[in-house]
């Protein structure tokens, strides 16, 4: 399996760990950023393994809901 299709796969299961450079690339930020925002308390839930930062899918794409402003509301 290359990066791309196990980075694509990881956004169908709720509950996969995601890496932080894959969610960094998904909102197009620097590592550096995520570590600042954990720091400061801001952001989606977050765990450590091994000394490595993962998020859950469902966490990122609950404070992605969160952070969403105008438009229509989905129905």
């Amino acid at each position: 399996m290359t990066r791309n299709e196990l980075n694509s796969s990881c956004w169908h299961d709720p509950s996969a760990p995601v890496p932080e450079r894959d969610l960094a690339e998904r909102w197009q930020r620097s590592i550096r950023t995520l570590q600042r925002w954990r720091a400061e308390g801001y952001g989606p839930a977050h765990m450590t393994i091994g000394g490595s930062v993962f998020y859950r899918t469902r966490d990122i794409l609950e404070f992605e809901a969160r952070m969403r402003r105008g438009g229509m509301v989905d129905q």
